[in-house]
């Protein structure tokens, strides 16, 4: 039988065990992966689907479920395919604990006897509390075995939390069944981030501190937090997205190349760049909370959860001395954007005085991700006048290209056992040693209105710098509240 940390072509036949199968996160992202990838034609030719949950779902109203949820975040496409899929859906209620599996062992034993050389695939859309006590029942009921186990973010909620967990993973796991997901590792763009940068002498160039002034990571975001705000006035702006997904993509942008781009080696130049990062000092970070915050139903009375976080990282490498990675994320701001933005030093030449937004080179990582580069050229006319010019390439145009969403491209890997894209706990320690003093002792959230950028505090941190993705000025944080872009789908799944 095939290990689990071996990696394949093409799944083996998989048994994919969802657990919190009626929850928020599986009917948003889970699901509709799970659904792209069968119409992608990218599963087994043999697999089940088993939801799992404390209530007593009949199989009939699983698939009715699951019909619902397709209906509102997905395509169902055609009669046949949606036939094809809804077959294979399973559901063993009763909850599952290690004390009690409940109906999952009869269920997976009746999948078991249709199907060979099975892989077992177990999917945690759980809140991470739940984390430790499920593993535990894997051990516990023979369900760990060579099954690979998916556990969404955060990986804990803290530095103690997160060595219980961990400790408690590898007494039942072996670490290279552990995959560790953060789906903004899984975006076209972000792949896109080292591809181009190691396959092109042009780009690869100019990457390090004597070509770079500033870096920045900026996922402002339209949308409240009205939907799941039990679980973000519990979280707040820096564990949910700064400790995982932007911490994540500055390694992506800093890291050292690695011998190859197998996951092994990738994973290594990861995580050694994280062990660089210097920890962050509450004075070099902005919270935020939007008006209106706190009337949310869910939100506890005088919470000061940050819905907002603006922060200054400093990465104590070769490459990168010197130069400060600019991190930004909020809800209910002007604009919705997920970008990384290389800012470019002004070379030395006659030109003297070059315009404001001079040379970037940016990552757009919505959708399927675009290229754009500013760059300083004479405007036309008889006169010597500097203006910028901006190319765009939209990474779908690419021919013969067949872009997933990150999350479907991240399960296919775990079904192929890749784990390039998976995040490691000698990195993920290493992030909460950097968060711990703003954890720890975080700023009071200062107040901003909904539809700006944030506290003006935020534009402070980063003087003599600005923000690209929008502007600072509070002229323009008046003026984009009554012309927000609306978040598109991609982004409110996101959220």
């Amino acid at each position: 039988m095939t290990e689990a940390n071996e990696t394949s072509s093409t799944p083996r036949p998989t048994i994919f065990v969802l657990f919190g199968a009626t929850g928020d996160l599986a009917k948003r992202m889970v699901l509709p992966a799970f659904y792209e990838l069968a119409n992608s034609g990218l599963l087994p030719q043999q697999w089940r689907l088993i939801g799992n949950g404390r209530g007593d779902v009949s199989h009939l109203d699983f698939r009715q479920h699951v019909h619902d949820v397709l209906s509102e975040f997905s395509s169902l496409g055609s009669d046949e395919q949606w036939e094809a899929f809804r077959e294979r859906l399973y559901f063993a209620g009763g909850g599952f604990s290690s004390d009690d599996p409940g109906s999952l062992l009869d269920v997976i034993s009746e999948s078991r006897e249709e199907m060979q050389g099975e892989q077992l695939v177990h999917y945690f859309a759980v809140p991470p509390s739940s984390f430790g006590e499920l593993t535990k029942g894997l051990g516990e009921h023979d369900l760990a075995g060579d099954a690979r186990v998916v556990f969404e973010k955060p990986f804990g909620t803290s530095a103690e939390a997160f060595h219980k967990l961990d400790k408690i993973v590898h007494s039942v796991l072996d670490e290279s069944q552990a995959y560790r997901i953060d789906h903004f590792l899984g975006k076209e763009a972000t792949q896109d981030l080292h591809v181009m940068r190691f396959a092109n002498s042009l780009i690869s160039g100019i990457w390090d501190a004597e070509h770079v002034e500033s870096v920045q990571i900026d996922v402002p975001e339209t949308l409240d937090v009205a939907d799941r705000a039990l679980f973000y006035d519990a979280t707040g702006a820096i564990l949910d997205m700064l400790v995982t997904h932007l911490f994540q993509v500055a390694a992506e942008v800093a890291m050292e190349p690695p011998a190859s781009l197998d996951a092994s080696d990738l994973q290594s130049a990861r995580e050694e760049i994280i062990s660089k990062f210097r920890t962050i000092e509450p004075s070099d970070v902005v919270l935020g909370q939007y008006d209106g915050y706190l009337e949310t139903e869910g939100v506890k009375e005088g919470s000061r959860t940050e819905t907002f976080v603006a922060a200054k990282l400093w990465i104590d490498s070769d490459r990168w001395k010197g130069v400060p990675f600019l991190l930004r994320t909020g809800k209910q701001l002007a604009r919705s954007e997920q970008r990384v933005s290389l800012v470019l030093r002004s070379p030395q030449g006659p030109l003297g005085s070059l315009p404001a937004e001079r040379n970037v080179l940016s990552f757009s990582l919505s959708g399927s991700g675009e290229v754009d580069l500013s760059l300083v050229v004479k405007e036309p006319g008889p006169e010597l006048k500097l203006g910028v010019a901006e190319a765009k390439i939209p990474l779908a145009n690419v021919n013969g290209g067949q872009p997933l969403s990150p999350y479907s491209r991240l399960i296919h890997d775990v079904l192929l056992g890749d784990r390039s894209l998976f995040t490691r706990p000698d990195g993920l320690e290493q992030v909460w040693k950097v968060s711990e003093k703003i954890l720890s002792d975080p700023p009071a959230p200062l107040p901003y209105a909904p539809g700006s950028w944030g506290p003006e505090a935020a534009d402070a941190l980063v003087s003599p710098l600005r923000w690209l993705v929008g502007d600072g000025s509070p002229a323009a944080k008046e003026k984009s509240a009554d012309t927000r872009k609306p978040a598109t789908n991609e982004e409110k799944e996101e959220s």
